[in-house]
């Protein structure tokens, strides 16, 4: 799996701004404080992403899109445990994907070998299956949130945000 450490820090560090959240890296061996799933998987506090160097990829941009994807009243208290139901984990998984080509020397095609690998489940056996071919619904959910536009690009906004307010940072 692709790492923190395999790809530019800044990079990350830009795509995450984009989205209203910052990066904290963390020294190797350390706890990252909003874990749910302990070391190497990414924390989320508040609109803050805790990594390490050895922290996997896809996990930031899992956490930063439960950020992302999480309701205002649910975002203003986040701590650890972002919470959300079997539709909204399914939006997370979407956004993740997409996002990945915005992040230089990463792209989709490896967020969707890094997914397997690390053993995210769809009923299709993998996730570019389930992306291609069985994410209508959510799809459909994200454009109705105003996240993605017609055309399945982002529109840098955080659910129940004001559409006048979107993220324009480059």
């Amino acid at each position: 799996m692709t790492t923190i450490g395999d790809i530019s820090e800044s990079g990350l560090t830009r795509l995450l701004a984009r989205l209203g959240l910052s990066l904290r890296i963390c020294a190797e061996g350390q706890e990252l404080p909003g874990s749910y799933w302990g070391v190497p998987e990414a924390g989320l506090i508040g609109n803050c992403v805790y990594a390490s160097a050895k922290t996997p990829v896809h996990s930031v941009l899992h956490e930063a899109c439960h950020y992302l994807c999480m309701t205002p009243a649910r975002r203003r208290v986040l701590d650890t445990n972002a919470g959300g139901d079997y539709d909204e984990e399914n939006c997370v998984c979407f956004m993740q994907i997409i996002l990945a080509d915005f992040l230089p020397s990463f792209g989709r095609a490896r967020m969707l070998a890094d997914m397997n690998a690390w053993g995210y489940t769809f009923r299709l056996g993998s996730a570019q299956a389930w992306f291609e071919g069985d994410a209508e619904d959510v799809r459909a959910r994200l454009q109705g949130w105003g996240m993605l536009d017609h055309d399945l690009k982002p529109t840098w906004r955080l659910r129940g945000a004001d559409p006048a307010r979107a993220m324009h940072i480059a």
